[in-house]
């Protein structure tokens, strides 16, 4: 009988392992941006699937880095400000990026700057036109 509760446990043990390595632990996040069509934002977990989650650019109103208290630590992470349909001025949701990897605040200048000056180009672009 003990045995059968030992390879009870294995078993849920190993179980819970592939459902943690298959739809939580994520081991690469990146941001693709191309300023006439939207923001591509792609998780790859440690079990090889991947999320990939677009956004037009149309809905992007900007992107900021945006801090928070956490465990009496200031962590920093990049966001993109969806604009509201209804109300230009308005933000309708925030999309919070790199939630697993949490880059430092340097790395997260460099992409914000490049986020920065495809969103200008952007923006520019239609006036020239």
């Amino acid at each position: 009988q003990n045995s059968i509760v030992l390879s009870a446990a294995i078993f849920i043990t190993l179980l819970g392992l592939i459902i943690y390595l298959h739809f939580v632990k994520i081991d690469q996040e990146s941001l693709l941006v191309i300023g006439s069509l939207g923001i591509q934002v792609t998780s790859a977990y440690a079990s090889g699937k991947e999320s990939t989650t677009f956004i037009e650019m149309g809905q992007v109103k900007d992107v900021v880095i945006n801090e928070a208290i956490h465990m009496q630590k200031v962590i920093y992470y990049l966001c993109i400000l969806l604009q509201d349909p209804e109300d230009p001025q308005a933000v309708s949701e925030v999309v919070p990026l790199f939630q697993s990897s949490k880059p430092r605040l340097d790395c997260l200048i460099e992409v914000y700057k490049s986020c920065q000056e495809i969103l200008e180009q952007r923006k520019t672009a239609p006036q020239s036109s």
